[in-house]
C-alpha cells in the first residue's frame, strides 16, 4: 500500500471531506487526466448511509465469495483471519475497505454487517465499498462507517475471502490498494494521488462558481441571454 504518512497529507485528504463528490469529480475531469466516463462508479452501487458526511480514505482490498462454502468450513464469526489479511498501516488511516464479490451472481450473502462494522471502524476504517451485500445497515450509521453495496442481506449466506489485496473491480470502477476513494450519496471516485493536493482549491472554486450561477437565477436579473453573459463573465475571472 502506498501510504499518505505527514500531517499535511491527512490535511489533504480532510479538506476533500469538505466537498461533495460531484464537485470533486468536476474539479478532477477539469485537469484532463483520463476519460471523462472513467474514474467513478457506476449506477449498480448504492450508498446505505446517505446521510452521513463525505468519505474519504485509502483502499485496502479483497475478494469474497458467499454463495458457495469455503474449503474450510466454520461459522463465519470464528473466522477472524480475513481482517487479519488486511494490509494496514496506522500511517495509512483512514482507510476504505473495498470488497469485490467475485460470484457469478454477487450479494448472495453479506461478509460485513453489525459486528464486522465495529472491527473495521476499530482499524481505521471510514466506509466499506462492495459489490455484494451488506447487513445490519443501523449499525453502520451508528459507527461513523459509510456503507456503498450492490445489495443488501439478511444473512453472511457462506461468506469466506478468497483474496486478500491485490486489484478488485466495484461497480465498474478497478480498484488498486491504497488508492484515494471519495463517496458519498452520488457514489465513488478515484481520486489521482498527483492531484489531491491541488484538487481542493479547484474544488472550492467549482463549489462557489456553481453558487453565484444558482443565485443569478434566483435574481430578478435573470434572463436565458444574461445567463450567457453572466457565465462568459465568470469564465473570465476564473
Amino acid at each position: 500500500m502506498h501510504t499518505m504518512n505527514t500531517t499535511n497529507s491527512l490535511e489533504i485528504l480532510r479538506r476533500l471531506g469538505e466537498f461533495d463528490t460531484c464537485t470533486v469529480a468536476n474539479a478532477i475531469e477539469s485537469f484532463g487526466v483520463r476519460l471523462r466516463n472513467e474514474g467513478f462508479s457506476d449506477s449498480t452501487l448504492a450508498c446505505r448511509t446517505p446521510l452521513m458526511p463525505a468519505m474519504v480514505g485509502r483502499a485496502v482490498t479483497l475478494r469474497v465469495r458467499s454463495a458457495e462454502p469455503s474449503m474450510k468450513e466454520a461459522f463465519y464469526l470464528d473466522q477472524p483471519d480475513w481482517w487479519e489479511r488486511l494490509d494496514i498501516h496506522p500511517d495509512g488511516r483512514p482507510l476504505v475497505l473495498v470488497i469485490e464479490d467475485a460470484d457469478a451472481h454477487p450479494g448472495r450473502g453479506a461478509l460485513v454487517g453489525r459486528f464486522h462494522a465495529c472491527i473495521l471502524k476499530a482499524l481505521g476504517c471510514v466506509g466499506v465499498v462492495t459489490n455484494g451485500a451488506v447487513r445490519g445497515l443501523e449499525k453502520f450509521e451508528g459507527t461513523g462507517l459509510q456503507a456503498f453495496s450492490g445489495d443488501v442481506s439478511p444473512s453472511h449466506a457462506y461468506g469466506h475471502v478468497v483474496a486478500a489485496g491485490g486489484p478488485v473491480e466495484v461497480a465498474g470502477l478497478r480498484i488498486m490498494p491504497g488508492e484515494i476513494l471519495h463517496g458519498d450519496r452520488h457514489g465513488i471516485v478515484s481520486v489521482p494521488a498527483e492531484l489531491a493536493a491541488r484538487l481542493p482549491e479547484v474544488a472550492r472554486r467549482f463549489r462557489e462558481r456553481e453558487a453565484r450561477m444558482c443565485e443569478f437565477c434566483a435574481s430578478a436579473g435573470f434572463s436565458p441571454s444574461a445567463l450567457r453573459r453572466q457565465i462568459q463573465a465568470d469564465a473570465g475571472r476564473s
